[in-house]
């Protein structure tokens, strides 16, 4: 058996990084899809199979974002990142992240590392100083940077793009190219006024990235990265300021940079360099050789909105410093939506991690898996939470903890928990032990070439041998006939289950956790000195895993079933936020001309009774209704049959404007109207005499 191809790092050493989240809000299931949970699938593998691995992570505490929140919230920008630091780092931590460090970029050891970072380019010439020309509101006091401007983008035309990128075509610009520009401040339209900044000369690097990256990785990283990054270098490059006009941030620690502060793109990606930092003093090691020993393979895990700023903007800082390594892949996802809609922070359009973990207890790796089943791996992809449903249900629980808790409950029931003696290996046994012992090296290759979702499904295929061989072999009646023959069937199954405990680990974490503890085999929670120890290697080159004679515990279920009511709830959520938004960004009618008391007047308004009602056929909206007006008895046709039944609406009393025109509506003559008006939610009700509901932001309808 030939052992599993290994990423190329002859040191066997992994610097591995996120994105550093923004600290202005929890993390969402986009955020986990895009790149959390990718790369500690990538992490956990590389342990397992016994490399030098450094996960960093930490928090961007330096965002305009972050003020935005902290003016809306009338807190300071301190107390925002506190708030969200803590949550956000705790998110990561219950839901099974393994880093080795999570830093922030307040910290103090980051501050001193992205200063002296900044002032070694500084020292070397490699910046230019400009004095130039920069979008500044008159009414807030203030240059506009990054995200305090919005406008129109000048590549793709969207026109809520920010002054440093757009979210919708991921081009990275600067605010002065936006057309029409805003203040987020204010709403105004801001001046241009001079200010001095530095800048890092990209154009200078040109040539550089060309060779590194159009040659030099055309092949390894993914189309996605490759094509946006071909695209950038392709329009040129141009000098890009590293300094800002703001008081949030690192200060800028040369003469002259009073008032100023190093922009986030330059400070935040240093910001896994200070992280290490910080981790390898805490752990009494030596932080360079992860950044500067060029057997090190260096992997950032970032969503495509991030692909500029990590493939050009950071490795032309790492070049122009000199000591430092650069990446050697950027596996960068596409955007996840949800449920058909872009996922939105700000409209509340989002599965928080947070609040799944209070809402679906012990459930991480069904998150887990359903976010790597369908992660936006080459294309934006969709998570809906009946595919979540379908997944635990229909192959967490229906395949993986179906074939563990039958092998499980079947070595209890007839062999009180020992793995029993085999006897002679059928054909059948032999192929299948075979195809476990070629599953590390399967589910290894689709990790090493970062599809992950790949990955994921060859793990479940090896859940799937296991089921077919149960259902196949048959021990529940064989044992009837042949003793001999259901020892050696459940002696393979056994096998399976252990080579699953190991494998599934990068995966299901939790339920790795679980299944060893249930098969008493090593993991973290199981310290007894007679107990065996699977690597995810032994798996191809052990000839038994679990041998005759072991001690196993009692069955325990992997997964639960997921029901209809509990995915219901998730879209009730969705559905109210989706009205909230309605109706917070409805239009208001403005108020029509003014009219004199003589108009008033005019108006006959009366209380009716509804006696009939019908709707009006091949017609969404008219119900014909037979209303008593104190009058008469007429006919009134109204534009309400979306909201009200006819059966619900007999017998109510109304509020009818009794002397408007007839008018004929699919051939029948209206002679009135019936007044309606909408509640805040959007929800339609009648201008009720008896109930005094009427709504102030309403108008008739008929």
């Amino acid at each position: 058996m030939n052992k599993p191809k290994r990423p190329a790092s002859p040191s066997g050493r992994y610097t591995i990084t996120t994105a550093l989240p923004y600290t202005n809000g929890p993390i969402h299931i986009g955020h986990l899809a895009g790149v959390y949970v990718p790369a500690d699938i990538y992490a956990r593998y590389l342990r397992l199979t016994g490399h030098d691995v450094a996960f960093i992570g930490g928090s961007d505490e330096h965002g305009v974002p972050i003020t935005i929140k902290a003016k809306k919230e009338g807190v300071s920008p301190q107390d925002i990142v506190d708030k969200y630091h803590a949550i956000i780092k705790k998110s990561f931590e219950d839901f099974g992240i393994t880093y080795d460090n999570y830093s922030r970029t307040s910290a103090p050891i980051h501050h001193k590392t992205a200063s002296e970072f900044f002032k070694t380019l500084y020292d070397k010439g490699e910046f230019i100083e400009e004095t130039t020309e920069q979008l500044y509101d008159e009414q807030a006091n203030q240059f506009l940077a990054d995200r305090f401007v919005i406008g129109t983008c000048p590549k793709c035309g969207n026109e809520e793009s920010y002054g440093d990128q757009c979210e919708n075509c991921g081009t990275s610009h600067n605010a002065t190219d936006l057309i029409n520009p805003k203040s987020a401040l204010t709403g105004n339209t801001p001046t241009l006024k001079q200010t001095k900044h530095w800048f890092l000369p990209l154009d200078k690097h040109e040539d550089f990235l060309k060779e590194w990256i159009l040659e030099g990785h055309k092949k390894d990283w993914k189309p996605n990265v490759y094509g946006q990054v071909k695209s950038w270098i392709d329009d040129g490059l141009r000098p890009r300021a590293v300094t800002r006009d703001l008081d949030w941030g690192i200060p800028v620690p040369v003469e002259g940079g009073e008032g100023k502060v190093l922009y986030v793109w330059f400070d935040a990606p240093i910001g896994y360099i200070s992280s290490t930092i910080e981790w390898a003093e805490r752990e009494g090691k030596n932080w360079e050789p992860y950044w500067k020993d060029e057997e090190t393979k260096l992997v950032h895990f970032i969503g495509k909105d991030n692909i500029v700023f990590h493939c050009i903007i950071f490795p032309a800082m790492l070049k122009a410093e000199g000591s430092y390594i650069l990446p050697d892949n950027v596996p960068a996802n596409e955007f996840l939506n949800l449920e058909g809609n872009k996922l939105s922070t700000s409209k509340n359009w989002a599965v928080w991690l947070p609040e799944y973990l209070e809402e679906f207890p012990g459930q991480q790796d069904v998150l887990r898996y359903a976010l790597n089943a369908n992660a936006p791996e080459t294309k934006d992809n969709d998570f809906t939470w009946k595919d979540f449903q379908a997944r635990n249900n229909n192959e967490l629980v229906a395949i993986f903890g179906n074939f563990i808790n039958r092998v499980v409950v079947l070595t209890n029931k007839y062999y009180n928990g020992i793995v029993p003696e085999p006897s002679e290996f059928s054909q059948v046994d032999e192929e299948t032990l075979a195809a476990v012992k070629a599953y590390p090296n399967v589910i290894a290759s689709s990790i090493e070439r970062y599809r992950f979702r790949e990955a994921g499904q060859e793990l479940m295929n090896l859940a799937r041998l296991g089921n077919k061989y149960l259902a196949d072999e048959e021990p529940w009646k064989v044992i009837k006939v042949d003793e001999a023959r259901t020892q050696t069937i459940m002696y393979v199954a056994l096998q399976i289950a252990s080579a699953l405990a190991t494998l599934c680990e990068p995966f299901l974490p939790f339920t790795s956790e679980k299944l060893k503890n249930i098969l008493n085999v090593s993991s973290s929670d199981v310290t007894q000195a007679h107990s065996i120890e699977n690597t995810w290697n032994d798996i191809s080159t052990k000839e038994v895993l679990l041998p005759a004679g072991h001690q196993i515990g009692k069955a325990e279920l992997l997964f639960s079933k997921i029901e209809d009511e509990t995915i219901q709830k998730q879209l009730d959520k969705l559905e109210a936020s989706k009205k909230a938004n309605e109706a917070a960004n409805k239009t208001v009618e403005p108020q029509k001309e003014t009219i004199t008391f003589e108009d008033f007047t005019k108006l006959d308004i009366r209380v009716g009774t509804i006696l009939e009602a019908e709707k009006m056929p091949k017609t969404k909206k008219l119900l014909k209704l037979k209303v008593d007006t104190g009058i008469d008895v007429r006919t009134i046709v109204s534009g309400i049959a979306e909201s009200f039944t006819a059966e619900e609406v007999v017998g109510k009393r109304v509020t009818v404007l009794v002397n408007l025109a007839p008018r004929a509506l699919r051939g029948v003559e209206s002679q009135g109207m019936i007044l309606m008006t909408e509640t805040p939610e959007g929800k339609l009700v009648f201008v009720n005499p008896d109930s005094g509901n009427e709504v102030a932001n309403g108008l008739p309808i008929s």
